[in-house]
């Protein structure tokens, strides 16, 4: 299913639109950490956008053919379980803006894991858009808060497994599920992610946690941060790969640095130069990546 040519602004609409959501889930994360332990965010995020998605199951349940379940199981591990309790681990160590930051790396693991698995084109000038991300990655991961070159945090070395994770994802979504409804796709999903995410809620306190008043605003980030980040953006993110590709889906980490970061200096963290150097190489290594990969039709580099 690929109608980007009759409506490419649809496409860049919903990208900036997944932009503003996920660039959000990271201070949202970090505020709902005050409260609940790394495994009740995790958990706690995906088992409420599977109930977000559970009427629609129903509504849908005859537009997945059952051959696609292994491949939306492959999703539902690499796209949103194990990703979110790497990010809600960092999120305990790393600040806000800096996942971000590393989280731009996900349209380079795209690419590389489409050449080397999925049968992607290689092109000299996206191999130096890798390179550049790499080297990127590496300011971004040596620098600490107070601009300062230091050991390598390993905390950060989670956040670029998840993305290697999101670049699996997102090359099976494009070459296997690209021809399902994008709404209809991601709930069924979550009819993997539910069970295993409320498995993992049981071996906490979350629903006494989230049952007291006092911890009411703390579960709102966490409903948020379920419903419209781990939910809604999904199912946008899922129609971007349709209207356009895997590798143009991926890049809306352009944005996400951009957003996270806006949010860290407006909960008052320190934004380092090495970070900001960081940030600029690997989005010039993105770009870069990105300069010959299929767009929507129309859209000029």
């Amino acid at each position: 299913m690929d109608d980007s040519s009759k409506n490419p602004l649809q496409a860049w609409i919903l990208l900036i639109l997944v932009a503003l959501t996920w660039g959000t889930s990271f201070i949202l994360i970090k505020k709902s950490l005050g409260t609940f332990s790394v495994t009740e965010v995790a958990a706690g995020r995906l088992f409420l956008a599977s109930l977000f998605f559970v009427p629609i199951m129903f509504k849908t349940r005859n537009q997945i053919p059952l051959d696609r379940f292994p491949f939306m199981f492959v999703s539902a591990l690499m796209g949103y379980v194990i990703p979110a309790f790497l990010f809600a681990k960092a999120g305990t160590r790393l600040n806000s803006s800096l996942s971000g930051m590393l989280n731009s790396l996900s349209p380079l693991c795209t690419l590389v894991l489409g050449v080397v698995f999925f049968a992607q084109p290689r092109r000299p000038m996206q191999i130096a858009g890798i390179i550049l991300g790499l080297l990127g990655s590496l300011l971004l991961i040596l620098s600490n808060l107070t601009g300062a070159i230091n050991v390598a945090d390993p905390y950060a070395f989670l956040i670029l497994s998840a993305t290697v994770m999101y670049g699996v994802n997102i090359n099976t979504i494009s070459s296997r599920l690209s021809h399902l409804p994008a709404l209809a796709m991601t709930a069924w999903t979550f009819v993997f992610i539910g069970p295993i995410s409320l498995i993992a809620l049981f071996t906490t306190d979350f629903f006494a946690k989230v049952t007291t008043p006092e911890n009411l605003q703390p579960s709102l980030y966490l409903l948020a941060l379920g419903v419209v980040g781990s939910g809604l953006a999904s199912v946008l993110f899922n129609r971007v790969v349709q209207l356009a590709s895997g590798l143009f889906a991926s890049s809306v980490t352009y944005l996400i640095p951009i957003v996270a970061i806006g949010w860290g200096i407006l909960d008052g963290e320190r934004i380092s130069f090495q970070q900001y150097l960081g940030m600029g190489v690997i989005l010039t290594g993105i770009y870069l990546v990105n300069r010959r990969a299929k767009k929507p039709s129309g859209v000029k580099s």
